[in-house]
């Protein structure tokens, strides 16, 4: 991999690209400290401090650090990402929109388009929750146009983002969303680890917990490495065809069919769906009865809400698993393309028998690799619970990381490949 990332850099094109891509996190990483204007750093501080570990540490580890001191990212990249799930459910259920996704890339940048215009909707509906909501003590404002400008800021942030994003999946390396949740989880890194360590150094917690997370971490690496790299090799046979005087065909390959074709997007969308609760509740204040009970039942920082939250957690993200996988893999699309090329697959017949057996294939595949994936993201939770260490990069964060950056080098490598170059698949 790190073969890869030199072979990349020779070469002008995709070093630009790497540039820019680094340049854009950059500038992410600087405007989180950008705070929002008329609100008390002071009195933010003090809201985040006396609920911590509450729904204000689930949501501030949500957004990457942004929502601990309210900064123009605190609703980070995740109204995009929910607008991005209402709209794939949403055509499924609507044929004008199924129809639109068909007519190729002029229906895909519709989709797109109302994608961002739902997003910035669900960001104006979060800033002014989490403005009036939670942190409604620490504004600090006079007149109405002050209040348009918090909201106007943290929506401005929140569609900032999604720029940023678009634009480093269309320029730079890499699924730009994805790199925008890296990086906020990258920048988490130094000071949770620094933390665990003070904890284990005056007697909070042993040094055999930080070890069992150690070996936990490494364990997750290698999983879901594995994971990400196991596949199975369908054989795909080519009739033999006589045009003229030449014949056509007559060779064999295969259909690589991954156990994750989603990567980790599966457990972006889940958790996104599980802090919708919370930023519901966030109207009333993290003092109210609602947030109370939501932290209690539905969170990582209730004794049984830890619990709940893992069930929720493993069923979610089995399920935008295969949902993910049937976007990417249509197997009634693939068998047609097969029958037409004049390909097969040995002792299957063409037609709907090749699609059901793709399908079948596929659903084995997924189905371990998904219950896979979920207990590796939960059980960290679990154990921070028991153990009282807290680690932003256990259990979904280390898996997003680790995902995103053999993603990344996954690009690099088509990049490389694309220009004749020898890549570290050999």
């Amino acid at each position: 991999m790190i073969q890869t990332f030199r072979d990349a850099w020779k070469i002008p094109e995709i070093r630009k690209k790497l540039l820019f891509t680094l340049f854009m996190l950059v500038v992410f990483r600087f405007g989180s400290h950008i705070p929002v204007p008329f609100m008390d750093r002071a009195a933010i501080a003090q809201i985040f401090s006396q609920q911590e570990g509450g729904i204000l540490s689930f949501l501030d580890l949500m957004s990457g650090g942004n929502f601990g001191h309210f900064s123009i990212f605190a609703t980070s990249i995740y109204p995009y990402i929910t607008a991005s799930i209402v709209l794939q459910l949403l055509t499924i259920a609507i044929p004008s929109l199924e129809a639109l996704s068909k007519e190729g890339e002029t229906g895909r940048k519709k989709i797109a388009k109302y994608t961002r215009y739902l997003a910035v909707v669900l960001a104006a509906v979060q800033a002014i929750g989490y403005t009036y909501g939670f942190y409604r003590k620490a504004v600090n404002t006079s007149n109405p146009f002050q209040d348009v400008v918090i909201i106007l800021s943290v929506v401005a942030g929140s569609t900032f983002l999604i720029w940023i994003g678009e634009m480093i999946t269309e320029k730079g390396i890499g699924n730009g969303i994805s790199l925008l949740i890296f990086a906020g989880i990258v920048a988490r890194f130094p000071a949770d680890i620094w933390a665990s360590i003070r904890l284990a150094s005056i007697g909070r917690v042993s040094w055999a917990w930080v070890a069992v997370f150690a070996v936990l971490a490494i364990g997750i690496v290698v999983l879901v490495v594995a994971l990400n790299e196991g596949q199975r090799r369908v054989p795909v046979q080519y009739a033999k065809r006589v045009v003229g005087r030449k014949m056509y065909g007559g060779q064999s390959t295969h259909i690589p069919i991954k156990v994750l074709m989603s990567g980790v997007m599966p457990i972006i969308f889940a958790q996104t769906i599980m802090s919708i609760p919370s930023i519901i509740v966030m109207f009333q204040g993290p003092n109210s009865e609602a947030a109370k009970f939501m932290t209690k039942w539905f969170t990582p920082a209730g004794d049984i809400g830890v619990f709940i939250y893992s069930i929720f957690m493993i069923l979610l993200i089995v399920f935008f698993t295969f949902f993910y996988t049937a976007i990417q893999f249509n197997t009634v699309e693939y068998s047609k393309n097969l029958q037409q090329n004049g390909g097969f697959i040995p002792g299957i017949r063409p037609g709907k028998k090749t699609s059901d057996y793709l399908q079948s294939v596929v659903n084995r595949l997924v189905f371990p690799g998904a219950i896979a994936l979920a207990f590796l993201s939960v059980l960290p939770t679990i154990l921070e619970k028991i153990t009282k260490l807290h680690f932003s990069f256990g259990g979904t964060s280390l898996i997003i990381v680790v995902g995103v950056i053999m993603e990344t080098a996954r690009v690099l490598e088509q990049q490389l490949m694309m220009r004749h170059y020898k890549g570290f698949l050999k």
